[in-house]
């Protein structure tokens, strides 16, 4: 920090007058707290010098009791008394007693205490003279010496009080001196009075230079802890100061030059003048400015105030700090504080206020500005009684987009998708980015509900709308949740919350479409809640076990194996649809656990019918993305003592859209075991024909919602079945129909040339002990070949 605001602080001048409580100087100085140090001292030490006064009286009346009448002695004796007490009950019972300040009479009014002293001090020298003898006089100048010298010592804190006593009671002495014992003596006790006044006034002006001396340093510890603001790193740039009438004061050269004026040109400005600069006249001030006029009018203290000032016609951003300034009496005379120009401090702070609150890729709003806008929104809405909104909007297969083609190509397509919605909103709306590929829109006035159903719906069209990025045109949709406040929610967070909850019904919906929340959502969220702690327990706790459904040959109807599926029953709850928890362990990633449980199970059970029958187990895309599994399927193939060829791993096409190359190399360590694979509900998903050829599938499911269609007579479904089939015939793999109900849906499959067959007409799925019956045919014709 630059070392000239040390210069405002002058070594303190110590004037010779108002050290003696004569004058109250006008220099810089401020006497209040030194006067009313002294005056303190002199109290502190009241007792002392009344024990003195007594103590030297008794000693001086001893020595003269011989040569005085003895009324006259006890009469002097209590006069001291009486003046010493006095002068002690009037310096404990000051009213400056512990004060901050005090005025130059609290000083200039000891004198009276010294004089009164004094002149009975002086009594016993100048009333002996013509009685006592030599031996006398030396005994009674000790003691006026002895107790003038711990006057001299003690007291100089009030140099006043101690000359008026020195002077009266030494002026007796060198008289009683010089008519008894001749000018020699007596010019030495008049010098040695003299050296006990100089010496008192000396050691004055010591201790007041000290108390001035702590008094400045712990004013420049003020200010200076006001210019390195206390805790921060960055120190104001300079003082100034305002009298009562708020007028510039004593204008420091770094102010001035803050201001481009001239110093002497800026002392008696108004200060608030000064600050508005061209606004003053027209009287358009800014918030920061006023706040400033209504600190300095109640005179409270202020800190780290924010103003804008124009400078020579550059907009510059001021901080200050101030305290109210009292004179000794208490009186308010003005405001003394700091200042910094944190212009360039400020525009940093904006840029990186925009950087907390802009999401870098797209320039939209992010999460943070979603939030403050949206809390804002609904503190307007239920200020002025109306309605506010809140869109969640999710994009649709963006996944497998950045999956396939990588980040790049996924970040083009979101600042594409930004674009898109920032030029559908109005002014009333603000879209922003949540993060990844989640978008949020804030409605802030939403009185009209068809608007923001219309905007939706908008939004849901502008997005579906296709992208030609490097030479790539890429498919994406929206799915939109939308939630009204302040009745779907009081807070930000809970219409977040509802927002979300409708977003997900739309992903349910398949995608593509746009769901105001429901009451019965958050039910059904809270039921999903309940599901996923009750699941987390089903699998320590024995609630799971297998269904087997047959997979048979089509046209003969030979039992060939089964699929193996998960079921739930739950001891409150009972059988709860694999509809319902499936997708709750794909989420809370119990699937993984849940899987390889399956697998080890459906293994162990198949060794049990030591037969060929083959046991198909569904694996999910989480559990490949486990590089581990290959090994979880080898530990279940040892452990069970089964043939690799009789296990069989039914994967959908999602796992490689969603997976990528991890999934392909996880299921190419798989296949190297010997176990098959089956690609299930082929054609319902990305149809990605690519897969089929460089994965070694050795069967492909047809989902039965093409089965059922083609049973229907519909054209489109039977030719999508003889493509299926001719296709798995020309990769050299077998095809197995889904859902098969009736002998006519058999026949039409059959007829199509589908090999395997699986469904309701020859079988459900059954519990362990039913399916093993069914394979015990099989297991004694496989004993008896």
């Amino acid at each position: 920090m630059n070392s000239k605001p040390a210069s405002h602080f002058a070594k303190p001048r110590i004037d010779a007058a108002a050290l003696l409580g004569l004058r109250d100087p006008a220099d810089s100085t401020d006497w209040g707290p030194i006067r009313a140090a002294q005056v303190n001292a002199g109290r502190d030490l009241a007792l002392f010098l009344f024990a003195l006064n007594l103590i030297s009286a008794v000693v001086a009346m001893v020595a003269c009791s011989d040569r005085a009448p003895f009324w006259a002695v006890l009469a002097w004796g209590a006069a001291v008394t009486g003046v010493s007490l006095w002068v002690t009950t009037r310096r404990l019972s000051s009213q400056y007693r512990g004060a901050y300040s005090a005025p130059v009479a609290a000083v200039r009014d000891t004198l009276l205490e010294g004089v009164a002293l004094g002149v009975v001090w002086a009594v016993p020298p100048l009333a002996l003279i013509t009685r006592v003898g030599t031996e006398e006089i030396l005994g009674l100048v000790i003691v006026i010496t002895a107790l003038m010298t711990a006057l001299a010592v003690a007291m100089p804190a009030l140099p006043l009080a101690v000359i008026a006593f020195l002077l009266l009671v030494g002026s007796a002495t060198v008289t009683m001196v010089a008519l008894i014992s001749g000018p020699v003596l007596a010019a030495t006790m008049a010098l040695f009075t003299l050296l006990l006044m100089i010496g008192c006034v000396t050691r004055a002006h010591s201790l007041v230079t000290l108390r001035a001396n702590e008094m400045a340093l712990a004013e420049r510890d003020e200010t200076l802890s006001l210019l390195l603001n206390e805790e921060e790193d960055q120190s104001a740039d300079w003082l100034w100061e305002i009298d009562a009438q708020r007028r510039i004061v004593r204008a420091s050269a770094r102010f001035a030059y803050a201001l481009d004026r001239d110093p002497a040109t800026i002392n008696k400005q108004p200060l608030l003048q000064l600050l508005a600069g061209p606004s003053w006249d027209s009287g358009t001030f800014a918030p920061g400015l006023r706040l400033l006029a209504e600190k300095l009018k109640k005179r409270e203290s202020f800190r780290d105030l924010l103003l804008p000032v124009n400078v020579k016609g550059a907009d510059r951003w001021w901080q200050i700090s101030a305290s109210p300034r009292l004179d000794e009496e208490g009186k308010f005379v003005g405001f003394r504080g700091v200042g910094s120009d944190v212009t360039e401090a400020r525009a940093s702070a904006d840029q990186i206020n925009r950087l907390a609150r802009y999401d870098m890729l797209t320039g939209l709003p992010n999460r943070l500005m979603i939030s403050e806008t949206l809390t804002k929104a609904m503190a307007d809405a239920e200020k002025w009684n109306r309605r506010c909104a809140f869109m969640m909007i999710d994009l649709d297969r963006f996944k497998a987009v950045n999956d396939t083609l990588g980040h790049p190509i996924g970040d083009q397509l979101l600042e594409r998708v930004a674009e898109r919605l920032a030029a559908l909103m109005g002014p009333e709306e603000m879209v922003g980015r949540l993060g990844g590929d989640e978008f949020a829109v804030v409605v802030r006035d939403a009185s009209d509900a068809r608007r923001v159903e219309t905007l939706a719906a908008e939004v849901i069209a502008a997005l579906t709308n296709p992208y030609d990025i490097d030479h790539h045109t890429l498919h994406v949709g929206a799915s939109i949740g939308i939630a009204f406040g302040p009745r779907d929610g009081k807070t930000a967070e809970t219409l977040i919350r509802s927002a979300d909850l409708a977003l997900y019904r739309s992903k349910d919906a398949g995608g593509g479409v746009y769901h105001l929340y429901e009451r019965q959502l958050h039910v059904e969220a809270e039921e999903r809640r309940t599901l996923e702690m009750a699941l987390r327990r089903a699998l320590a706790n024995g609630e799971l076990s297998l269904f087997y459904q047959p997979v048979v040959r089509a046209g003969c109807g030979t039992l060939l194996g089964f699929e193996a599926l998960v079921r739930w029953q739950h001891p409150d709850l009972g059988m709860i649809p694999p509809s319902k928890f499936i997708p709750i362990a794909e989420e809370s990633r119990l699937i993984g656990p849940i899987g390889d449980w399956v697998l080890r199970t459906a293994c162990a059970e198949v060794a049990r019918w030591r037969t060929s029958l083959r046991v198909a187990v569904n694996v999910s895309p989480q559990q490949l993305h486990n590089q581990g599994f290959a090994t979880t399927v080898a530990q279940a193939l040892a452990t069970s003592g089964i043939g690799a060829e009789q296990l069989e791993l039914e994967v959908t096409e999602s796992v490689f859209m969603e997976q990528g190359t991890v999934a392909t190399q996880v299921l190419e360590r798989v296949l190297d075991l010997g176990v098959k694979l089956s690609l299930d509900d082929f054609g319902t998903g990305y149809s990605s024909l690519g897969y089929l050829s460089r994965t070694r599938f050795s069967s492909i499911k047809i989902d039965r919602s093409f089965v059922q269609a083609a049973a229907k007579g519909e054209r489109e479904a039977i030719a999508i079945i003889r493509a299926v089939v001719a296709l798995a015939q020309s990769l050299g793999m077998a095809t197995t129909a889904e859902g098969v109900e009736t002998d006519a849906e058999h026949r039409l499959i059959q007829s199509l040339g589908c090999t395997k067959v699986q469904g309701y007409f020859f079988g459900r799925p059954l519990p362990v002990e039913e399916a093993r019956a069914l394979a015990a045919p099989v297991i004694d014709d496989s004993a008896a070949a």
